[in-house]
């Protein structure tokens, strides 16, 4: 199992409707095959400044990579995620044996 995470801010301002488009859009991601557990996240801790964040989980690499690889993804990063993330981190887990 992979857990996909990143916490990212956005470039529009906190509340505004080109956020809501931005996380709107963010939803189709959940629907890429192999996508498990998807979640949009708001940040609550003061101690970082990002605002928001994705969780999803994948079976196995295989299914990892044909999420990277969908056209549904490719087209949310290219047209969304890098014209409107400021900052982001992203951290992607597999369980300890």
């Amino acid at each position: 199992m992979i857990r996909h995470t990143v916490a990212f801010r956005l470039k529009h301002p906190r509340g505004s409707a080109e956020e809501q488009s931005f996380l709107a859009a963010g939803m189709a991601l959940a629907g890429i095959p192999g996508v498990e557990r998807f979640e949009q996240l708001a940040q609550v801790s003061p101690k970082n400044d990002f605002h928001f964040g994705y969780s999803m989980e994948f079976a196995d690499q295989k299914a990892y990579q044909g999420y990277n690889d969908h056209p549904v993804h490719v087209a949310y990063v290219r047209d969304r995620w890098i014209p409107e993330v400021e900052a982001f981190l992203e951290i992607d887990y597999a369980p300890l044996d």
